[in-house]
Protein backbone atom coordinates (compact mmCIF):
# COMPACT_ATOMS: atom_id res chain seq x y z
CA UNK A 1 0.00 0.00 0.00
CA UNK A 2 2.27 2.72 -1.30
CA UNK A 3 1.85 6.42 -0.77
CA UNK A 4 0.84 6.23 2.90
CA UNK A 5 3.81 8.35 4.00
CA UNK A 6 3.93 11.91 2.70
CA UNK A 7 7.22 13.65 1.98
CA UNK A 8 8.05 16.49 4.35
CA UNK A 9 10.60 19.33 4.14
CA UNK A 10 12.73 17.44 6.66
CA UNK A 11 12.60 14.37 4.41
CA UNK A 12 13.89 16.39 1.49
CA UNK A 13 16.84 17.53 3.61
CA UNK A 14 17.52 13.94 4.66
CA UNK A 15 17.40 12.77 1.04
CA UNK A 16 19.90 15.45 0.02
CA UNK A 17 22.27 14.50 2.85
CA UNK A 18 21.94 10.79 2.03
CA UNK A 19 22.75 11.46 -1.62
CA UNK A 20 25.82 13.47 -0.63
CA UNK A 21 27.14 10.73 1.69
CA UNK A 22 26.57 8.08 -0.96
CA UNK A 23 28.60 10.13 -3.42
CA UNK A 24 31.43 10.48 -0.89
CA UNK A 25 31.48 6.75 -0.07
CA UNK A 26 31.32 5.74 -3.73
CA UNK A 27 34.00 8.28 -4.65
CA UNK A 28 36.37 6.73 -2.10
CA UNK A 29 35.78 3.33 -3.68
CA UNK A 30 36.44 4.78 -7.13
CA UNK A 31 39.63 6.47 -5.91
CA UNK A 32 40.84 3.21 -4.37
CA UNK A 33 40.13 1.40 -7.67
CA UNK A 34 42.05 3.99 -9.70
CA UNK A 35 45.03 3.81 -7.32
CA UNK A 36 44.95 0.02 -7.45
CA UNK A 37 44.96 -0.05 -11.25
CA UNK A 38 47.69 2.59 -11.43
CA UNK A 39 50.04 0.74 -9.05
CA UNK A 40 49.67 -2.84 -10.32
CA UNK A 41 53.05 -4.46 -10.77
CA UNK A 42 54.99 -1.77 -8.95
CA UNK A 43 57.31 -2.62 -6.10
CA UNK A 44 58.75 -0.72 -3.20
CA UNK A 45 56.56 1.92 -1.65
CA UNK A 46 54.04 1.59 -4.47
CA UNK A 47 53.57 -2.03 -3.51
CA UNK A 48 52.32 -0.91 -0.13
CA UNK A 49 50.04 1.62 -1.85
CA UNK A 50 48.71 -1.07 -4.16
CA UNK A 51 48.03 -3.45 -1.28
CA UNK A 52 46.24 -0.72 0.67
CA UNK A 53 44.14 0.26 -2.33
CA UNK A 54 43.21 -3.38 -2.98
CA UNK A 55 42.14 -3.88 0.64
CA UNK A 56 40.25 -0.58 0.56
CA UNK A 57 38.24 -1.82 -2.45
CA UNK A 58 37.47 -5.09 -0.68
CA UNK A 59 36.36 -3.31 2.50
CA UNK A 60 34.31 -0.75 0.58
CA UNK A 61 32.56 -3.38 -1.55
CA UNK A 62 31.88 -5.63 1.44
CA UNK A 63 30.39 -2.80 3.49
CA UNK A 64 28.41 -1.54 0.48
CA UNK A 65 26.94 -5.02 0.16
CA UNK A 66 26.14 -5.17 3.89
CA UNK A 67 24.47 -1.75 3.95
CA UNK A 68 22.56 -2.31 0.73
CA UNK A 69 21.39 -5.77 1.78
CA UNK A 70 19.49 -4.24 4.70
CA UNK A 71 17.15 -2.34 2.39
CA UNK A 72 17.18 -4.10 -1.02
CA UNK A 73 18.74 -6.84 -3.13
CA UNK A 74 22.28 -5.73 -4.14
CA UNK A 75 22.36 -5.16 -7.91
CA UNK A 76 18.81 -6.53 -8.01
CA UNK A 77 20.06 -10.08 -7.42
CA UNK A 78 17.78 -12.19 -5.13
CA UNK A 79 20.63 -13.20 -2.84
CA UNK A 80 19.46 -14.99 0.34
CA UNK A 81 19.26 -12.87 3.51
CA UNK A 82 19.17 -9.58 1.63
CA UNK A 83 16.37 -6.94 1.40
CA UNK A 84 15.74 -7.56 5.09
CA UNK A 85 13.52 -4.54 5.75
CA UNK A 86 10.98 -5.19 2.95
CA UNK A 87 10.80 -8.89 3.79
CA UNK A 88 10.63 -8.61 7.57
CA UNK A 89 9.03 -5.22 8.17
CA UNK A 90 6.16 -6.79 10.15
CA UNK A 91 8.59 -8.63 12.45
CA UNK A 92 10.62 -5.44 12.81
CA UNK A 93 7.46 -3.53 13.77
CA UNK A 94 6.51 -6.15 16.39
CA UNK A 95 10.05 -6.11 17.82
CA UNK A 96 10.04 -2.31 17.93
CA UNK A 97 6.69 -2.33 19.71
CA UNK A 98 7.99 -4.78 22.30
CA UNK A 99 11.19 -2.76 22.72
CA UNK A 100 9.28 0.48 23.36
CA UNK A 101 6.87 -1.19 25.78
CA UNK A 102 9.60 -2.94 27.79
CA UNK A 103 12.19 -0.17 27.85
CA UNK A 104 10.32 3.13 27.64
CA UNK A 105 6.97 2.35 29.27
CA UNK A 106 8.24 0.23 32.14
CA UNK A 107 6.97 1.19 35.61
CA UNK A 108 10.41 1.93 37.03
CA UNK A 109 11.25 4.12 34.03
CA UNK A 110 8.06 6.17 34.42
CA UNK A 111 8.46 6.61 38.17
CA UNK A 112 12.13 7.51 37.80
CA UNK A 113 11.39 10.07 35.10
CA UNK A 114 8.67 11.74 37.15
CA UNK A 115 10.95 11.82 40.20
CA UNK A 116 13.70 13.52 38.19
CA UNK A 117 11.51 16.04 36.35
CA UNK A 118 9.41 17.07 39.41
CA UNK A 119 6.33 17.97 37.34
CA UNK A 120 4.41 19.46 40.27
CA UNK A 121 7.19 21.96 41.03
CA UNK A 122 7.49 22.96 37.38
CA UNK A 123 3.74 23.33 37.06
CA UNK A 124 3.52 25.30 40.31
CA UNK A 125 6.20 27.76 39.20
CA UNK A 126 4.57 28.15 35.80
CA UNK A 127 1.10 28.68 37.26
CA UNK A 128 2.41 31.19 39.80
CA UNK A 129 2.80 33.66 36.96
CA UNK A 130 -0.39 35.70 36.62
CA UNK A 131 -0.24 35.67 32.83
CA UNK A 132 -0.08 31.88 32.76
CA UNK A 133 -2.89 31.49 35.27
CA UNK A 134 -5.15 33.82 33.28
CA UNK A 135 -4.32 31.98 30.05
CA UNK A 136 -5.04 28.55 31.56
CA UNK A 137 -8.31 29.70 33.12
CA UNK A 138 -9.32 31.25 29.79
CA UNK A 139 -8.64 28.04 27.88
CA UNK A 140 -10.46 25.88 30.41
CA UNK A 141 -13.36 28.33 30.53
CA UNK A 142 -13.72 28.23 26.75
CA UNK A 143 -13.73 24.44 26.78
CA UNK A 144 -16.17 24.36 29.69
CA UNK A 145 -18.57 26.83 28.07
CA UNK A 146 -18.45 24.89 24.80
CA UNK A 147 -19.11 21.62 26.62
CA UNK A 148 -22.06 23.12 28.50
CA UNK A 149 -23.50 24.36 25.21
CA UNK A 150 -23.49 20.82 23.82
CA UNK A 151 -25.74 19.48 26.59
CA UNK A 152 -29.34 19.46 25.33
CA UNK A 153 -32.58 19.16 27.28
CA UNK A 154 -33.08 15.59 26.10
CA UNK A 155 -29.64 14.71 27.51
CA UNK A 156 -30.67 16.02 30.93
CA UNK A 157 -34.06 14.28 30.70
CA UNK A 158 -32.43 10.99 29.77
CA UNK A 159 -29.93 11.28 32.60
CA UNK A 160 -32.69 12.01 35.09
CA UNK A 161 -35.17 9.37 33.95
CA UNK A 162 -32.77 6.59 32.94
CA UNK A 163 -29.97 6.96 35.49
CA UNK A 164 -30.99 9.00 38.52
CA UNK A 165 -34.64 8.02 38.98
CA UNK A 166 -34.10 4.22 38.85
CA UNK A 167 -31.23 4.53 41.29
CA UNK A 168 -33.22 6.75 43.64
CA UNK A 169 -36.17 4.40 43.41
CA UNK A 170 -34.02 1.46 44.49
CA UNK A 171 -32.10 3.27 47.22
CA UNK A 172 -33.91 3.67 50.59
CA UNK A 173 -33.85 7.40 51.23
CA UNK A 174 -35.44 7.59 54.70
CA UNK A 175 -32.37 6.42 56.70
CA UNK A 176 -30.11 8.73 54.69
CA UNK A 177 -32.45 11.66 55.25
CA UNK A 178 -32.66 10.78 58.94
CA UNK A 179 -28.88 10.73 59.40
CA UNK A 180 -28.51 13.99 57.47
CA UNK A 181 -31.28 15.67 59.45
CA UNK A 182 -29.82 14.44 62.74
CA UNK A 183 -26.44 15.93 61.86
CA UNK A 184 -28.03 19.22 60.79
CA UNK A 185 -29.98 19.48 64.05
CA UNK A 186 -26.88 18.66 66.11
CA UNK A 187 -25.05 21.51 64.36
CA UNK A 188 -28.08 23.85 64.73
CA UNK A 189 -28.14 24.44 61.00
CA UNK A 190 -31.91 24.79 61.12
CA UNK A 191 -31.66 28.00 63.16
CA UNK A 192 -30.36 30.02 60.25
CA UNK A 193 -33.14 28.76 58.00
CA UNK A 194 -35.74 29.48 60.68
CA UNK A 195 -34.42 33.02 61.16
CA UNK A 196 -34.53 33.65 57.42
CA UNK A 197 -38.02 32.16 57.11
CA UNK A 198 -39.42 34.16 60.01
CA UNK A 199 -37.91 37.40 58.71
CA UNK A 200 -39.39 36.84 55.27
CA UNK A 201 -42.75 35.78 56.74
CA UNK A 202 -42.93 38.86 58.95
CA UNK A 203 -42.14 41.09 55.99
CA UNK A 204 -44.78 39.45 53.83
CA UNK A 205 -47.45 39.66 56.54
CA UNK A 206 -46.65 43.33 57.09
CA UNK A 207 -46.90 44.30 53.42
CA UNK A 208 -49.93 42.14 52.59
CA UNK A 209 -52.24 43.08 55.43
CA UNK A 210 -55.39 43.26 53.27
CA UNK A 211 -54.69 39.86 51.71
CA UNK A 212 -54.35 38.26 55.13
CA UNK A 213 -57.50 39.97 56.39
CA UNK A 214 -59.46 38.82 53.34
CA UNK A 215 -58.34 35.22 53.87
CA UNK A 216 -59.27 35.34 57.56
CA UNK A 217 -62.64 36.86 56.74
CA UNK A 218 -63.42 34.12 54.21
CA UNK A 219 -62.75 31.49 56.86
CA UNK A 220 -64.76 33.18 59.64
CA UNK A 221 -67.82 31.22 60.96
CA UNK A 222 -71.02 31.92 59.04
CA UNK A 223 -72.71 33.20 62.10
CA UNK A 224 -70.12 35.93 62.73
CA UNK A 225 -71.82 39.37 62.44
CA UNK A 226 -70.59 41.37 59.46
CA UNK A 227 -69.94 44.38 61.66
CA UNK A 228 -67.47 42.41 63.76
CA UNK A 229 -65.59 40.64 60.95
CA UNK A 230 -63.31 43.50 60.04
CA UNK A 231 -62.13 44.49 63.56
CA UNK A 232 -61.71 40.83 64.54
CA UNK A 233 -59.69 39.91 61.44
CA UNK A 234 -57.49 43.00 61.83
CA UNK A 235 -56.92 42.10 65.46
CA UNK A 236 -55.99 38.56 64.42
CA UNK A 237 -53.56 39.94 61.86
CA UNK A 238 -51.84 42.05 64.53
CA UNK A 239 -51.62 39.07 66.88
CA UNK A 240 -50.11 36.92 64.12
CA UNK A 241 -47.54 39.65 63.45
CA UNK A 242 -46.72 39.93 67.15
CA UNK A 243 -46.41 36.16 67.53
CA UNK A 244 -44.09 35.84 64.50
CA UNK A 245 -41.98 38.76 65.78
CA UNK A 246 -41.69 37.14 69.24
CA UNK A 247 -40.44 33.89 67.70
CA UNK A 248 -38.07 35.79 65.42
CA UNK A 249 -36.53 37.87 68.20
CA UNK A 250 -36.35 35.22 70.94
CA UNK A 251 -33.82 32.46 70.17
CA UNK A 252 -35.18 30.46 73.12
CA UNK A 253 -38.86 30.77 72.25
CA UNK A 254 -40.86 27.66 73.08
CA UNK A 255 -42.04 27.47 69.48
CA UNK A 256 -38.42 27.24 68.35
CA UNK A 257 -37.71 24.56 70.94
CA UNK A 258 -40.81 22.68 69.86
CA UNK A 259 -39.72 22.82 66.26
CA UNK A 260 -36.20 21.65 67.17
CA UNK A 261 -37.71 18.76 69.14
CA UNK A 262 -39.97 17.83 66.24
CA UNK A 263 -36.99 17.81 63.83
CA UNK A 264 -34.96 15.64 66.23
CA UNK A 265 -37.85 13.23 66.60
CA UNK A 266 -38.38 13.14 62.83
CA UNK A 267 -34.68 12.34 62.32
CA UNK A 268 -34.97 9.37 64.68
CA UNK A 269 -38.21 8.18 63.12
CA UNK A 270 -36.71 8.32 59.63
CA UNK A 271 -33.92 6.06 60.83
CA UNK A 272 -35.81 3.64 63.05
CA UNK A 273 -39.60 3.93 62.68
CA UNK A 274 -40.96 1.64 59.92
CA UNK A 275 -44.18 3.65 59.51
CA UNK A 276 -42.32 6.93 59.07
CA UNK A 277 -39.86 5.28 56.69
CA UNK A 278 -42.71 3.86 54.62
CA UNK A 279 -44.40 7.24 54.38
CA UNK A 280 -41.11 8.90 53.40
CA UNK A 281 -40.52 6.30 50.67
CA UNK A 282 -44.07 6.72 49.39
CA UNK A 283 -43.56 10.48 49.22
CA UNK A 284 -40.28 9.92 47.36
CA UNK A 285 -42.00 7.72 44.79
CA UNK A 286 -44.79 10.24 44.26
CA UNK A 287 -42.31 13.05 43.76
CA UNK A 288 -40.14 11.12 41.34
CA UNK A 289 -43.16 9.97 39.33
CA UNK A 290 -44.59 13.46 39.07
CA UNK A 291 -43.92 14.93 35.58
CA UNK A 292 -43.37 18.39 37.01
CA UNK A 293 -40.25 17.16 38.83
CA UNK A 294 -38.58 16.38 35.51
CA UNK A 295 -39.70 19.68 34.00
CA UNK A 296 -38.41 21.58 37.03
CA UNK A 297 -35.10 19.74 36.89
CA UNK A 298 -34.62 20.68 33.23
CA UNK A 299 -35.56 24.30 33.93
CA UNK A 300 -33.14 24.51 36.85
CA UNK A 301 -30.38 23.02 34.71
CA UNK A 302 -31.01 25.48 31.90
CA UNK A 303 -30.94 28.41 34.29
CA UNK A 304 -27.72 27.18 35.84
CA UNK A 305 -26.17 26.50 32.44
CA UNK A 306 -27.01 29.96 31.08
CA UNK A 307 -25.59 31.69 34.14
CA UNK A 308 -22.46 29.55 34.21
CA UNK A 309 -21.87 29.81 30.46
CA UNK A 310 -22.20 33.59 30.53
CA UNK A 311 -19.78 33.80 33.44
CA UNK A 312 -17.26 31.52 31.74
CA UNK A 313 -17.38 33.44 28.46
CA UNK A 314 -16.79 36.81 30.11
CA UNK A 315 -12.99 37.37 30.04
CA UNK A 316 -13.27 40.21 32.54
CA UNK A 317 -15.87 38.54 34.73
CA UNK A 318 -15.61 37.87 38.43
CA UNK A 319 -15.73 34.09 37.98
CA UNK A 320 -12.62 33.87 35.78
CA UNK A 321 -10.78 36.35 37.96
CA UNK A 322 -11.62 34.41 41.13
CA UNK A 323 -10.58 31.11 39.58
CA UNK A 324 -7.26 32.64 38.49
CA UNK A 325 -6.68 33.95 42.02
CA UNK A 326 -7.38 30.54 43.53
CA UNK A 327 -5.15 28.87 40.95
CA UNK A 328 -2.24 31.16 41.88
CA UNK A 329 -2.77 30.51 45.58
CA UNK A 330 -2.72 26.78 44.93
CA UNK A 331 0.40 27.15 42.77
CA UNK A 332 2.27 29.07 45.46
CA UNK A 333 1.36 26.44 48.01
CA UNK A 334 2.69 23.72 45.70
CA UNK A 335 5.98 25.58 45.26
CA UNK A 336 6.43 26.18 48.99
CA UNK A 337 5.22 22.81 50.36
CA UNK A 338 7.66 19.99 49.62
CA UNK A 339 5.42 17.34 51.20
CA UNK A 340 2.51 18.39 49.00
CA UNK A 341 4.73 18.22 45.91
CA UNK A 342 5.83 14.72 46.91
CA UNK A 343 2.21 13.63 47.20
CA UNK A 344 1.28 15.18 43.87
CA UNK A 345 4.26 13.62 42.10
CA UNK A 346 3.46 10.24 43.66
CA UNK A 347 -0.13 10.56 42.46
CA UNK A 348 1.05 11.57 38.99
CA UNK A 349 3.40 8.57 38.85
CA UNK A 350 0.66 6.25 40.03
CA UNK A 351 -1.75 7.61 37.42
CA UNK A 352 0.87 7.35 34.67
CA UNK A 353 1.72 3.77 35.61
CA UNK A 354 -1.97 2.87 35.69
CA UNK A 355 -2.48 4.41 32.26
CA UNK A 356 0.50 2.55 30.82
CA UNK A 357 -0.51 -0.75 32.37
CA UNK A 358 -4.04 -0.39 31.10
CA UNK A 359 -3.49 1.23 27.71
CA UNK A 360 0.24 0.88 26.99
CA UNK A 361 -0.19 -2.23 24.87
CA UNK A 362 -2.88 -0.53 22.78
CA UNK A 363 -0.71 2.58 22.39
CA UNK A 364 2.41 0.74 21.25
CA UNK A 365 0.32 -1.49 18.98
CA UNK A 366 0.05 1.57 16.74
CA UNK A 367 3.68 0.90 15.75
CA UNK A 368 2.91 -2.61 14.51
CA UNK A 369 -0.35 -1.69 12.83
CA UNK A 370 1.22 1.29 11.05
CA UNK A 371 4.23 -0.65 9.78
CA UNK A 372 1.97 -3.48 8.61
CA UNK A 373 0.10 -0.99 6.43
CA UNK A 374 3.29 0.24 4.79
CA UNK A 375 4.37 -1.02 1.39
CA UNK A 376 7.60 -3.00 1.77
CA UNK A 377 9.58 -1.01 -0.79
CA UNK A 378 8.39 2.35 0.42
CA UNK A 379 8.98 1.36 4.07
CA UNK A 380 12.53 0.37 3.16
CA UNK A 381 13.13 3.68 1.41
CA UNK A 382 11.64 5.62 4.29
CA UNK A 383 13.73 3.87 6.93
CA UNK A 384 16.85 4.26 4.80
CA UNK A 385 16.05 7.94 4.47
CA UNK A 386 16.25 8.31 8.26
CA UNK A 387 19.30 6.14 8.99
CA UNK A 388 21.00 5.73 5.60
CA UNK A 389 23.20 8.82 5.95
CA UNK A 390 24.81 7.42 9.09
CA UNK A 391 25.12 3.97 7.51
CA UNK A 392 27.20 5.46 4.71
CA UNK A 393 29.90 6.07 7.31
CA UNK A 394 30.20 2.29 7.55
CA UNK A 395 31.18 2.25 3.90
CA UNK A 396 33.62 5.12 4.40
CA UNK A 397 35.14 3.51 7.50
CA UNK A 398 35.33 0.16 5.69
CA UNK A 399 37.28 1.79 2.87
CA UNK A 400 39.75 3.50 5.20
CA UNK A 401 40.13 0.67 7.70
CA UNK A 402 40.39 -1.86 4.87
CA UNK A 403 43.22 0.15 3.30
CA UNK A 404 45.10 0.36 6.59
CA UNK A 405 44.60 -3.36 7.17
CA UNK A 406 45.92 -4.06 3.67
CA UNK A 407 49.07 -2.05 4.32
CA UNK A 408 49.63 -3.89 7.63
CA UNK A 409 49.09 -7.29 6.01
CA UNK A 410 51.43 -6.42 3.12
CA UNK A 411 54.07 -5.23 5.63
CA UNK A 412 53.87 -8.45 7.62
CA UNK A 413 54.02 -10.49 4.42
CA UNK A 414 57.10 -8.59 3.23
CA UNK A 415 58.87 -9.02 6.56
CA UNK A 416 58.13 -12.76 6.68
CA UNK A 417 59.50 -13.35 3.19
Amino acid sequence: MAGLMADTPADRVRRRDLRRMRIIATSLLAIAAVIFLATIGHGGVWGYVNAGAEASMVGAIADWFAVTAIFRHPLGLPIPHTALVPKRKNEIGASLEEFVLDNFLAEEVIRGRIEVTEPSLRFGRWLSERENAVWLVGELSTVGATALGQVRDDHVSALFTEALVPRLMEEPMAPLLGVSLEGAVADNLQHGLIDLGLTELYGWLSTHEETVIDVLAERAPWWTPEALKDPITRRLHQEILRWVADIRDDPYHRARKAFDGWLAELAQDLQHNPDTQQRAEALKVRLLDHPQVLATTVQLWNALRRALTAALRDPDGALRDRIADEAQLAARRIVEDASLRAKLDASAAKAAVWMVQRYGKEATAVITHTIERWDGREASERIELHVGRDLQFIRINGTIVGGLAGVVIHTVSTLVH
